[in-house]
C-alpha cells in the first residue's frame, strides 16, 4: 500500500538529481545496497528506470518486494514499488527524462527500451504507529 507524495517532498525530490533507491532483499527486512539512480516527477507521482533494463538486480529485488527505501533531498523514505506498462504515460516519463537530463551522454539509453521496459512508480508507503 502506497500514499500521494507531500507536494513539497516531491519538488525537492524533483530538483535534485541525487537519488539512490534501497528496495528489500528477499527476506524482506534488510534493504540492499542504495543504487544512484535517475529519477523524473509525472503527474504528482515519481518513476525510475533501470540502465540495465529488467535484468537489474535492484529492479528485480523491486519487482520481487514491491517495497524499499529511498534516499533523495536530504530525506529518506520508506516506498513502494509498482511496474508502469501502460504506453500514455511511458511517452510522458519519456518527456520527462528527456527534460531533466537533456546535456547527457546516457539520456538515449533511458529513454530507449531497455531501459523504459523496466519504469517503476515510486510511492511512499504509510507509516506504522
Amino acid at each position: 500500500m502506497t500514499t500521494p507524495w507531500p507536494k513539497e517532498e516531491l519538488q525537492k525530490i524533483a530538483a535534485t538529481d541525487d537519488l539512490h533507491i534501497a528496495p528489500l532483499r528477499d527476506d524482506g527486512v534488510t534493504h540492499g545496497t542504495p543504487t544512484w539512480i535517475w529519477s523524473v516527477v509525472v503527474d504528482d507521482d515519481l518513476f525510475v528506470r533501470a540502465y540495465n533494463g529488467v535484468e537489474s538486480r535492484w529492479y528485480q529485488a523491486a519487482l520481487r518486494q514491491h517495497a524499499g527505501r529511498i534516499t533523495a533531498a536530504g530525506t529518506t523514505v520508506d516506498v513502494g514499488f509498482d511496474p508502469v506498462h501502460d504506453d500514455g504515460l511511458q511517452a510522458r516519463i519519456d518527456a520527462a527524462y528527456r527534460d531533466k537530463y537533456r546535456s547527457s551522454p546516457y539520456l538515449a539509453s533511458m529513454v530507449g527500451a531497455r531501459a523504459r521496459a523496466a519504469t517503476m512508480r515510486v510511492a511512499p508507503r504509510p507509516t506504522t504507529a
